[in-house]
Protein backbone atom coordinates (compact mmCIF):
# COMPACT_ATOMS: atom_id res chain seq x y z
CA UNK A 1 0.00 0.00 0.00
CA UNK A 2 1.09 3.28 -0.87
CA UNK A 3 0.66 5.54 1.74
CA UNK A 4 1.96 8.24 0.62
CA UNK A 5 0.54 8.71 -2.64
CA UNK A 6 -3.30 8.05 -0.93
CA UNK A 7 -2.49 11.20 1.69
CA UNK A 8 -1.44 12.71 -1.87
CA UNK A 9 -4.70 12.16 -3.36
CA UNK A 10 -6.44 12.80 -0.13
CA UNK A 11 -5.06 16.18 0.09
CA UNK A 12 -4.98 17.40 -3.81
CA UNK A 13 -9.25 16.54 -3.05
CA UNK A 14 -9.79 18.37 -0.23
CA UNK A 15 -7.64 21.64 -1.69
CA UNK A 16 -10.12 21.15 -4.86
CA UNK A 17 -13.09 20.83 -3.08
CA UNK A 18 -12.03 24.03 -0.53
CA UNK A 19 -11.32 26.48 -3.57
CA UNK A 20 -13.70 25.24 -6.22
CA UNK A 21 -16.61 25.45 -3.72
CA UNK A 22 -17.13 28.74 -3.37
CA UNK A 23 -16.32 29.51 -7.10
CA UNK A 24 -19.02 26.72 -7.80
CA UNK A 25 -21.79 28.35 -5.28
CA UNK A 26 -21.11 31.71 -7.21
CA UNK A 27 -21.11 30.31 -10.84
CA UNK A 28 -23.50 27.99 -10.65
CA UNK A 29 -26.31 30.46 -8.90
CA UNK A 30 -25.01 32.98 -11.45
CA UNK A 31 -26.15 30.82 -14.65
CA UNK A 32 -28.97 29.79 -12.67
CA UNK A 33 -31.07 32.74 -12.19
CA UNK A 34 -29.31 35.43 -14.99
CA UNK A 35 -30.68 35.05 -18.65
CA UNK A 36 -28.12 36.83 -21.16
CA UNK A 37 -26.50 36.60 -24.64
CA UNK A 38 -23.62 34.01 -24.77
CA UNK A 39 -25.27 32.04 -21.73
CA UNK A 40 -24.88 28.57 -24.00
CA UNK A 41 -21.06 29.91 -24.65
CA UNK A 42 -20.68 29.88 -21.28
CA UNK A 43 -22.53 27.00 -20.09
CA UNK A 44 -20.40 24.77 -23.00
CA UNK A 45 -17.00 26.15 -21.78
CA UNK A 46 -17.78 24.86 -18.30
CA UNK A 47 -18.95 21.62 -19.14
CA UNK A 48 -15.55 21.26 -22.01
CA UNK A 49 -13.73 19.25 -19.47
CA UNK A 50 -16.39 16.76 -19.00
CA UNK A 51 -16.24 15.83 -23.07
CA UNK A 52 -12.88 16.49 -23.90
CA UNK A 53 -10.24 13.45 -23.30
CA UNK A 54 -8.48 14.13 -19.77
CA UNK A 55 -4.88 13.74 -21.77
CA UNK A 56 -6.02 16.47 -24.49
CA UNK A 57 -7.14 18.78 -21.51
CA UNK A 58 -3.69 17.87 -19.87
CA UNK A 59 -1.95 18.38 -22.66
CA UNK A 60 -2.96 21.95 -23.40
CA UNK A 61 -3.42 23.02 -19.87
CA UNK A 62 1.06 21.87 -20.08
CA UNK A 63 0.95 23.47 -22.97
CA UNK A 64 -0.77 26.72 -21.67
CA UNK A 65 1.31 26.67 -18.15
CA UNK A 66 4.69 24.42 -18.57
CA UNK A 67 7.94 25.89 -18.06
CA UNK A 68 8.47 26.67 -21.71
CA UNK A 69 5.24 28.88 -22.30
CA UNK A 70 4.94 32.47 -21.90
CA UNK A 71 2.75 32.23 -18.68
CA UNK A 72 4.90 29.91 -16.89
CA UNK A 73 8.19 31.57 -17.53
CA UNK A 74 6.86 34.62 -15.94
CA UNK A 75 4.98 33.09 -13.20
CA UNK A 76 8.68 31.51 -12.58
CA UNK A 77 10.67 34.64 -13.17
CA UNK A 78 7.84 37.29 -11.34
CA UNK A 79 6.40 34.49 -8.71
CA UNK A 80 9.12 32.40 -8.29
CA UNK A 81 6.49 29.87 -8.76
CA UNK A 82 6.29 26.24 -11.12
CA UNK A 83 2.92 25.38 -12.65
CA UNK A 84 3.79 22.14 -13.83
CA UNK A 85 5.27 18.90 -12.12
CA UNK A 86 4.39 19.68 -9.09
CA UNK A 87 1.49 19.72 -6.46
CA UNK A 88 0.81 23.32 -7.94
CA UNK A 89 0.92 21.86 -11.31
CA UNK A 90 -1.84 19.13 -9.82
CA UNK A 91 -4.06 21.32 -8.28
CA UNK A 92 -4.67 23.52 -11.45
CA UNK A 93 -5.35 20.66 -12.98
CA UNK A 94 -7.45 19.59 -11.16
CA UNK A 95 -9.88 22.57 -10.39
CA UNK A 96 -10.03 22.96 -14.43
CA UNK A 97 -11.19 19.15 -14.88
CA UNK A 98 -13.60 19.17 -11.97
CA UNK A 99 -15.23 22.40 -12.54
CA UNK A 100 -18.45 21.10 -14.41
CA UNK A 101 -19.11 18.49 -11.41
CA UNK A 102 -18.90 21.26 -9.34
CA UNK A 103 -20.99 23.94 -11.08
CA UNK A 104 -23.13 21.76 -12.73
CA UNK A 105 -25.45 19.87 -9.47
CA UNK A 106 -25.31 23.58 -8.32
CA UNK A 107 -26.69 24.89 -10.98
CA UNK A 108 -29.72 22.61 -11.36
CA UNK A 109 -30.60 23.23 -7.66
CA UNK A 110 -30.53 26.84 -7.85
CA UNK A 111 -32.58 26.41 -11.09
CA UNK A 112 -35.13 24.32 -9.15
CA UNK A 113 -35.73 26.80 -6.88
CA UNK A 114 -39.38 28.45 -7.30
CA UNK A 115 -39.06 32.31 -8.20
CA UNK A 116 -42.05 32.95 -6.06
CA UNK A 117 -40.18 31.93 -3.51
CA UNK A 118 -37.48 34.40 -3.13
CA UNK A 119 -40.11 37.25 -4.29
CA UNK A 120 -41.99 36.08 -1.28
CA UNK A 121 -38.77 37.16 0.51
CA UNK A 122 -38.42 40.14 -0.72
CA UNK A 123 -41.73 41.03 0.19
CA UNK A 124 -41.32 40.33 3.50
CA UNK A 125 -37.93 42.40 3.80
CA UNK A 126 -35.52 39.97 3.46
CA UNK A 127 -32.34 41.63 1.89
CA UNK A 128 -30.80 39.43 -0.97
CA UNK A 129 -28.15 38.14 1.37
CA UNK A 130 -30.85 37.23 4.33
CA UNK A 131 -33.00 35.39 1.00
CA UNK A 132 -29.60 33.66 -0.21
CA UNK A 133 -28.94 32.02 3.11
CA UNK A 134 -32.51 31.94 4.63
CA UNK A 135 -34.04 30.63 1.69
CA UNK A 136 -32.23 29.53 -1.61
CA UNK A 137 -28.93 27.96 -0.26
CA UNK A 138 -31.37 25.63 2.44
CA UNK A 139 -32.92 24.93 -0.60
CA UNK A 140 -30.27 23.78 -2.91
CA UNK A 141 -28.44 22.09 -0.37
CA UNK A 142 -28.60 18.39 -1.68
CA UNK A 143 -27.12 20.15 -4.89
CA UNK A 144 -24.29 21.38 -2.78
CA UNK A 145 -23.80 18.27 -1.39
CA UNK A 146 -23.79 15.99 -4.25
CA UNK A 147 -21.26 18.98 -6.04
CA UNK A 148 -18.94 18.68 -3.31
CA UNK A 149 -19.41 14.23 -2.90
CA UNK A 150 -18.65 14.42 -6.93
CA UNK A 151 -15.68 16.90 -6.85
CA UNK A 152 -13.70 14.97 -3.95
CA UNK A 153 -14.45 11.35 -5.34
CA UNK A 154 -13.31 12.36 -8.80
CA UNK A 155 -10.33 14.11 -7.63
CA UNK A 156 -9.21 11.32 -6.21
CA UNK A 157 -9.54 8.96 -9.46
CA UNK A 158 -7.91 11.24 -11.73
CA UNK A 159 -5.59 9.64 -13.54
CA UNK A 160 -4.94 11.29 -17.17
CA UNK A 161 -5.01 15.00 -16.36
CA UNK A 162 -2.76 14.08 -14.05
CA UNK A 163 -0.76 12.73 -15.10
CA UNK A 164 0.20 15.34 -17.87
CA UNK A 165 0.58 18.15 -15.72
CA UNK A 166 2.16 16.33 -12.96
CA UNK A 167 4.18 13.44 -13.84
CA UNK A 168 4.18 10.49 -11.29
CA UNK A 169 7.42 11.90 -8.65
CA UNK A 170 6.97 10.52 -4.91
CA UNK A 171 5.45 12.25 -2.59
CA UNK A 172 4.62 15.58 -4.76
CA UNK A 173 2.34 14.51 -8.04
CA UNK A 174 2.16 10.45 -7.31
CA UNK A 175 -1.46 10.35 -6.73
CA UNK A 176 -2.93 6.87 -5.82
CA UNK A 177 -4.24 5.94 -9.35
CA UNK A 178 -0.63 6.78 -10.50
CA UNK A 179 0.44 4.47 -7.69
CA UNK A 180 -1.89 1.92 -9.20
CA UNK A 181 -0.91 2.05 -12.69
CA UNK A 182 2.48 2.12 -11.80
CA UNK A 183 2.03 -0.99 -9.91
CA UNK A 184 0.62 -2.67 -12.86
CA UNK A 185 3.67 -1.73 -14.92
CA UNK A 186 5.17 -3.51 -12.54
CA UNK A 187 3.39 -6.77 -12.58
CA UNK A 188 2.83 -6.26 -8.49
CA UNK A 189 -0.75 -7.07 -8.60
CA UNK A 190 -1.41 -7.08 -5.06
CA UNK A 191 -0.44 -4.07 -4.02
CA UNK A 192 -2.80 -2.82 -7.11
CA UNK A 193 -5.32 -4.83 -5.73
CA UNK A 194 -5.16 -3.23 -1.90
CA UNK A 195 -5.17 0.41 -3.60
CA UNK A 196 -7.95 0.05 -6.34
CA UNK A 197 -9.82 -1.59 -3.36
CA UNK A 198 -9.67 0.91 -1.12
CA UNK A 199 -10.42 3.80 -3.66
CA UNK A 200 -13.16 1.87 -4.37
CA UNK A 201 -14.79 1.62 -0.76
CA UNK A 202 -13.92 5.60 0.17
CA UNK A 203 -15.55 6.24 -3.27
CA UNK A 204 -18.49 4.39 -1.84
CA UNK A 205 -18.66 5.63 1.31
CA UNK A 206 -18.70 9.18 0.19
CA UNK A 207 -21.16 8.84 -2.27
CA UNK A 208 -23.67 6.81 0.04
CA UNK A 209 -22.69 9.94 2.74
CA UNK A 210 -24.38 11.73 0.16
CA UNK A 211 -27.77 9.94 -0.33
CA UNK A 212 -28.26 9.23 3.23
CA UNK A 213 -27.86 13.39 3.82
CA UNK A 214 -29.78 14.51 1.45
CA UNK A 215 -32.72 11.84 2.60
CA UNK A 216 -32.47 13.45 6.12
CA UNK A 217 -32.68 16.75 4.34
CA UNK A 218 -35.64 15.68 2.41
CA UNK A 219 -37.02 14.18 5.47
CA UNK A 220 -36.41 17.62 7.67
CA UNK A 221 -38.10 19.28 5.10
CA UNK A 222 -41.01 17.44 4.85
CA UNK A 223 -41.27 17.33 9.22
CA UNK A 224 -41.29 21.60 8.76
CA UNK A 225 -43.80 21.43 6.04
Amino acid sequence: MDWQALFLSVKLASVTLLVLLPLGLVLGRWLALHQFKGKAWIEAAVILPLVLPPTVLGYYLLMLLGGASPLGRWANDALGLQLSFNFVGLVIASLVFNLPFMVQPIQRAFEAIPANLTEAAAVCGLSPWQTFLRVELPLAWPGLVSAMVLTFVHTLGEFGVVLMMGGSIPGETKTMAIAIYDRVQALDIHSADQMALLLLVLSLIAVAASFVSTAYFIRRKGQVS
